[in-house]
């Protein structure tokens, strides 16, 4: 067999990626014959951004390592807040629990069971105290996992870096607020699309005004990839959903130079290393083109996608758990040769229960050793000019196109959610890679090979069930104490910019000073917007 012959039979190998697109076992200076480096690459920091959003990336310094905690009590969260500071964490990143996302409080009916379980119950601004207690606000980024609610869990935390003498427009991080995929993947919405839409453009308007290093909005593919969407759905769904937020904050009045450039996304990074960096590269490059072609944006600083990357939750196995530990290691590894802005890196723990503090520990060592052991911070972009990388980033970019085409025809993200189309896109994905895991097509170690008879004991951390008990009692002594006349006419207020125009944040604000609880200022506003029933639920 001679070498030409040899090659074509070593790339037709049948082999596809995540994103179901060929894979050729060898890639050379053919698959590049058309690609011109300075329409799809130019330089690292410059349009359009397919190198990185900045000229030095990480030769400069490293990307923030935040590490995602919160569970049972404010005061159990602190001192894991403490604990993650003092071991080198340059940000912090909030996990509420279920009856905090959905606009609830502990003490209601609906939150019975889920109290202090998934993340932290934050009922009140007398909660948030306590939460970010002797922690230096003016020092440290936070994000915060929270969506629905999003406004008044970032007004709680003004009001706190308020009270700790900290100026607002030192404050950085981000929170989630994404709730167009919470109606496709996640399911913590509380308000129609509509209604979802108009508080989040007040809290563009409210952040370039009063905290303007904010990232007012994190927008996520990650929820919709642990749901089940590959690598292109990832993206597509992800810049399809960010379009319409423009669109919203545009029609809101807003210039698109005033809010875009405090936006940024939140990705998942998986095991298949190569395909998760051409699909940050992908991103980048589809996010600029958009922003400059479309919304006529000026400011290159509007065209950045700028991202928080977490390992892949889903993809963590019960089984075998210490495993998990490579497999975060290359996923985080994986997000880093990738250019993301801030990374979480999982416990190896997290498929059994709540992250112990040694597994907690070990998941930031992991990003330690990535930046200062190895040499992939020496250097922008190490995959820049790969035939196998570039070929992928270009094949990525054109299926999710496509996609993003699809949602359009159907009239934008709100519209082909209402239609499902996104849901059942991402819903097939999952099934077909839970038929590849179970008839064995698709390798997941310790679980359908290399597995062991009998698993190792293993501890998990647990929450207390007298957590809830305690936080009602919290919120019945709150109750007993404040002004709840102030309260009430507060609430109104906040009624009464629902039924207008006016900046909802602002009265808001003045309600949760007055020690009005997240679940009274969601409920306000559930008597004024109603809430959100999918259709499929008829």
């Amino acid at each position: 067999m001679g070498r030409a012959t040899r090659l074509i039979a070593m790339t037709d190998t049948g082999a596809r990626s995540e994103s179901d697109l060929p894979i050729k076992a060898v890639y050379d200076a053919a698959d590049l014959a058309d690609f011109d480096p300075d329409e799809k690459l130019g330089a690292p920091g410059k349009y359009p951004f397919t190198r990185g959003v900045y000229p030095s990336m990480y030769t400069g310094r490293p990307w923030t390592m935040r590490q995602y905690a919160g569970f049972g009590t404010a005061k159990e969260s602190n001192e894991r807040y403490h604990e993650l500071v003092n071991n080198g964490t340059g940000g912090l990143s909030v996990a509420f629990d279920l009856p905090t996302q959905m606009g609830y409080d502990s003490d209601e009916a609906i939150a019975s069971g889920e109290v202090g379980k998934v993340g932290v119950a934050i009922d009140s601004i007398d909660d948030m105290k306590v939460l970010f207690g002797g922690l230096p606000l003016g020092e440290i980024s936070t994000s915060m996992t929270i969506n629905a609610p999003a406004a008044m869990l970032l007004l709680m935390y003004q009001l706190v870096a308020e009270e700790q003498g900290v100026p607002a427009d030192r404050l950085t991080g981000t929170i989630q607020n994404d709730v167009l995929k919470e109606y496709i993947a996640r399911g913590t919405y509380i308000f129609p699309p509509k209604e979802s839409l108009r508080l989040i453009s007040d809290i563009f308007a409210y952040c370039h005004k009063e905290l303007p290093r904010w990232n007012t909005i994190s927008i996520s593919g990650y929820h919709m990839a642990e749901a089940g969407a590959t690598p292109a759905q990832e993206i597509a769904f992800t810049l399809a959903n960010a379009m319409e937020y423009v669109r919203a904050a545009v029609a809101a009045g807003l210039d698109v130079d005033d809010f875009a450039p405090r936006l940024s996304f939140f990705f998942v990074a998986r095991t298949t290393l190569l395909e998760e960096v051409a699909k940050f590269r992908a991103a980048r490059r589809i996010w600029a083109r958009i922003m400059k072609e479309e919304f006529g944006a000026k400011n290159p600083k509007s065209m950045m996608l700028r991202f928080h990357t977490q390992t892949a939750g889903v993809q963590l196995t019960a089984q075998q758990p210490e495993v998990n530990l490579i497999r975060v290691a290359l996923q985080g590894l994986g997000a880093v040769l990738g250019g993301t802005q801030s990374l979480h890196t999982n416990s190896y723990d997290e498929a059994i229960a709540l992250p112990t503090q040694k597994a907690a520990r070990l998941a930031l060592r992991t990003q330690q050793v990535i930046a200062y052991e190895t040499d992939v911070t020496k250097t922008v972009d190490p995959f820049a000019g790969s035939y196998v990388v570039e070929s992928m980033t270009d094949d990525l970019e054109a299926a999710a196109l496509e996609l993003i085409q699809a949602v359009e025809d159907r009239g934008g993200a709100v519209a082909a959610i209402e239609q499902g189309f996104q849901k059942n896109e991402i819903e097939r994905s999952a099934y077909r890679i839970a038929l590849e895991i179970d008839n064995g097509e698709r390798t997941v170690v310790g679980v359908n090979r290399y597995r062991i008879d009998e698993e190792e004991p293993y501890e998990p951390l647990r929450v207390d069930p007298q957590i809830e008990i305690d936080q009602c009692e919290r919120l019945a002594a709150l109750r007993a104490d404040r002004d709840n006349d102030a309260v009430a006419a507060a609430l109104e207020e906040v009624k009464a910019a629902a039924r207008g125009t006016d900046n909802l944040l602002y009265p808001i604000k003045k309600a949760l000073a007055a020690r009005a609880t997240g679940g009274e200022v969601a409920h306000a506003l559930r008597e004024v917007w109603g809430t959100y029933v999918p259709r499929d639920a008829f």
